[in-house]
Parts: structure tokens; sequence; C-alpha cells
């Protein structure tokens, strides 16, 4: 078991909230350690909504909360019936994440009136003092690096990829072992697209880095889409090929045509880490291979309609593996040039300086 940057960063937002509590004398430096707990998220952007989101929700149920403990009194019956009013409300308001802490804050305010305004003020000072330690910690201390562990799930969620595509028609592997390992990819996907999610999240300010990011979104969308198009033709043959008895001919194509999409895939793989020798293309498979697929399957299973439509389905999740890999093929190549072209400008500019 690993221990990961938030969850470092998490202890370390508890205990520099304790410290700042005690530093500038609040009554419950506990309370600024609890919402430092519920502020820390796994990106700058996402941190820094959550802490516009649970402002707006604490101030309106720190206010909710004077406001009822004035009106109506802090009877436990009241403040549980104050803690429902104030769920609607953030349930309307959509900040549902921000429910937990503002009833912490509603709690407290109402429980703290009894012993004056002072120390309701202390608490909600407390609250705003944890937020602002984990919004630093989450900014200063190791900075999400969403791009780096993007590119290293895609790598390990390729390399997966290729080992069941090889072996799901020549069913080499432990039933056991194969159906872990499908797992595993299917939850990497997953965690891809949460990956993708917070990197198209993060925001920039400079145009020319607004332009260079959002093309590598563009790159970084087909990468994760070619690799759903991979996990969905390991679907189709799970479902469909062992469920007819297909010409001997036409498993030697579909086997054959696998192992080149695989071999077409880690290729470009190895193109987007600048691992390939300048001017040596990927190996991307014929373009009648597909076709061929077709013919055969027209040619020797006319009378058997069943046989024939499940190799279709096979044939057409082939077709849309190799469309996507062909697409992201001409997206490598395109930021590839246009990163040469950049490097290219920024050398003239440099070059008067050097001389």
């Amino acid at each position: 078991m690993t221990i990961g940057a938030r969850v470092l960063k998490t202890g370390l937002a508890v205990a520099i909230a304790l410290w700042v509590g005690q530093l500038v004398g609040l009554g419950s430096p506990l309370i600024a350690a609890i919402a430092a707990i519920f502020t820390i998220q796994p990106s700058i952007y996402r941190s820094w909504m959550q802490v516009l989101e649970q402002l707006q929700s604490n101030v309106l149920g720190a206010s909710i909360a004077i406001a009822a403990v004035t009106l109506i009194g802090n009877t436990p019956i009241l403040v549980g019936l104050v803690c429902v009013g104030v769920i609607l409300l953030c349930i309307r308001l959509k900040t549902e994440d921000t429910i937990a802490l503002t009833l912490v804050t509603v709690v407290v305010i109402m429980e703290a009136q009894g012993q004056g305004w002072m120390v309701a003020w202390d608490r909600l000072a407390a609250i705003l003092t944890g937020m602002a330690s984990a919004f630093a910690v989450n900014v200063i201390v190791a900075p999400p690096r969403h791009r780096t562990r993007f590119m290293q799930r895609v790598e390990e969620a390729q390399s997966l990829l290729s080992r069941l595509l090889r072996t799901v028609i020549s069913n080499e592997l432990k039933e056991s072992v194969y159906r872990k390992e499908q797992e595993e990819l299917r939850a990497k996907i997953r965690k891809l697209e949460d990956f993708y999610k917070m990197f198209a999240e993060e925001r920039v300010w400079r145009r020319n880095d607004k332009l260079k990011r959002g093309r590598l979104l563009v790159v970084y969308k087909e990468m994760l889409t070619a690799l759903e198009r991979g996990y969905a033709l390991i679907e189709a043959v799970e479902e469909q090929y062992w469920a007819v008895s297909t010409p001997k001919s036409w498993n030697r194509l579909i086997d054959r045509e696998i192992e080149v999409l695989c071999g077409y895939h880690e290729q470009l793989m190895w193109k987007w880490d600048g691992k390939m020798k300048a001017g040596v293309c990927t190996a991307a498979p014929p373009p009648e291979a597909s076709m061929l697929l077709s013919e055969m399957i027209d040619k020797q299973l006319e009378e058997d309609k069943v046989a024939r439509s499940r190799m279709l389905v096979m044939t057409a999740a082939v077709y849309n593996y190799e469309e996507r890999l062909r697409r992201l093929d001409k997206l490598v190549d395109h930021w590839m040039q246009r990163e040469d072209q950049a490097e290219g400008a920024q050398e003239k500019e440099e070059a008067p300086f050097k001389e």
C-alpha cells in the first residue's frame, strides 16, 4: 500500500489548521482541522470551487443558525429541524458536496449561542481558517500533475489491453487471471476518465497556453477513446466468438488483424513518448484488412445467418478500434509537427542573443 500525495496533504492541512488556530487564539482549533479535511480535493480547480461553495454554504448556514437561535431557540429538536432545512437548501442550490461541513457549522454555532455571540463567531472563523489552510496546502505543496499521471495510466492500460486482446482468441490465460486483468483494465479506464476530467477542468490564462492545452486535450481524449474501443473489442469477441463455429481461415485472419492492431497501438505510444527513430512510420494495418473480414463472412456463411451476424459484430468492433487508432495517429503527427514548429521559432528568437 502506497501513501499518495493527497493523503499527505490532508495530514499537513490538518496540522497547519490546528497550528494557525492556536496561533490566532481560536477557541476551537479542532473545528478548523475538520474543515481542512473536507476542503482537500484532488485538483486545484476543484479545491478552489470547493472553497467557494463551502464559503457560500457555510455563511448561509451560519446566518440561518444565528437567526434560528435568536427567534426560536436552540433546543435539540429545533437544531435537528434547522439541519433538515439547511440540507434541503443546499440541495436546492446544487451544493450537495458542502452539506457535511455546513451542518457542522450550523450545529456548533447553535450550540455556542448559549455561551455568547463571540463564541459563535469564533466557531465560524475556525471553519474559514481550516478551509484557507487546506486550499493553501493544495496549491503550494506538490500541486497535482494530471498530465504525468494521465500518461502513466494510459501506458499501463494500453499494456494490459494488448495482453488481453492477444489472448482473448487464443485462450492462453487462466480464466481467473483473465477475469482479474479484465476487471483491472475496466477500472483503469474509468480512472482515466476521472483524470481527463480533472485535467480538462484546470484553468490556463495565457492565450498560447490555452491553444496548446486545447490540442493536447484532443489527443488525450482520443487516447482514452482508443482504449475504450479496444475494450469493446474484447467484449465483442468474448460474447460472439465462442458462440458460433467460425471458419478457420476467418479465425486466422481476425487473430492476425487483432495482433496488428495491438502492435499499431503500442507504436503510437512509443511515438508519443519520443521513443521511435526519426522518419520511422507506425505499422498501420492496410485499409483493406477489415474489408477482407467482411468479404469472407459473405462468401462462407451465406446460409448460417446467426453465425454471420455474430461475426459481423466482431468485424465492426475491429473496424471501430482500427479507425480510432488511425485518428490517434493523425492527431499525434499533427501535435508533433506543431511542437517542432514552436521549437524552431523559439530557436530563431534566441539566436541573436546567443551570438
